[in-house]
């Protein structure tokens, strides 16, 4: 399998393919793919779905995937790593990025609220305009544009609901996986007491709830969470054991590694040298 790189922290670039051009590649970078025009399947992951205009896949790294056409087909294509994240003053960063690397869990278009997806369709027309045109504030404007779709992915992520969830489960669960999402890198304020009297219930009701919702414990929900975002330090970023265990509220590399040996089995330090190899 090819593993596909970028050496710029922004790429954009419009296509007009009969057949895709990549197949089963594995990215070491971000990909938002808008549908312009045609149809056909979208396969990330080993998972299949249908596409068609107006979609919007986002491809985090390390994912595989690739387009198989059913007719001629129109795509705008934006590719980012995680240096273009941290050029940027988000104001919500972390549960931004969340977010993102969450959408590894879907197979479909993120788009789902009706009204985003008219704002997307203008700001893809503009955004391949700018990029045809290649003059002097091209490179600005794009990047603005770029950031409105970031934005807008991540909105229309935050409520799909996780995989596990049950069928007709109601907002307030919703509000507390964004709160979770949003304070992944402060383990005090996810504590069963805390995340209880942020919503108004007792602790021992929020175990119980969540689980029926979720189909899994809080403490699994979020631990799962963690390790992802943790796993995704080790992979995508140079940064060193005690700076990941800063980052996300550990006391010092011992914790994090017990932590992490506890559900992968293996140090940090060997999951990052055995991923390299």
């Amino acid at each position: 399998m090819a593993k596909e790189n970028i050496y710029q922290s922004l790429q954009v670039f419009y296509e007009k393919v009969d057949i895709c051009p990549l197949r089963d590649r594995q990215f070491n970078f971000f990909e938002m793919v808008y549908v312009i025009s045609g149809s056909g399947n979208h396969v990330v992951n080993g998972n299949t779905i249908h596409y068609s205009s107006e979609d919007l896949f986002l491809i985090t790294p390390n994912d595989r995937h690739e387009f198989n056409l059913h007719t001629t087909s129109e795509f705008m294509v934006i590719r980012f790593d995680e240096s273009y994240m941290k050029e940027h003053q988000w104001k919500n960063v972390d549960h931004m990025e969340c977010l993102l690397y969450y959408a590894s869990h879907l197979s479909g278009s993120v788009l789902v609220n009706k009204e985003d997806k008219q704002m997307v369709s203008l700001l893809i027309q503009n955004l391949r305009q700018a990029n045809d045109q290649q003059s002097i504030y091209s490179e600005d404007l794009m990047r603005h544009l770029v950031n409105a779709l970031i934005v807008i992915a991540s909105k229309n992520i935050a409520v799909i609901k996780p995989k596990n969830i049950i069928p007709h489960a109601d907002n307030r669960l919703v509000q507390i996986l964004n709160y979770i999402q949003q304070h992944i890198r402060e383990p005090d304020r996810l504590k069963v007491v805390k995340i209880a009297n942020q919503f108004g219930l007792s602790p021992t009701y929020l175990g119980s709830y969540f689980r029926k919702q979720c189909n899994e414990s809080l403490q699994a929900y979020i631990s799962a969470f963690r390790m992802r975002l943790i796993e995704h330090r080790l992979l995508f970023s140079d940064k060193r054991i005690h700076e990941i265990a800063d980052e996300f509220g550990f006391a010092d590399e011992s914790h994090i590694n017990k932590f992490f040996k506890r559900h992968r089995g293996i140090s940090l330090k060997a999951f990052r040298t055995k991923s390299q190899s």
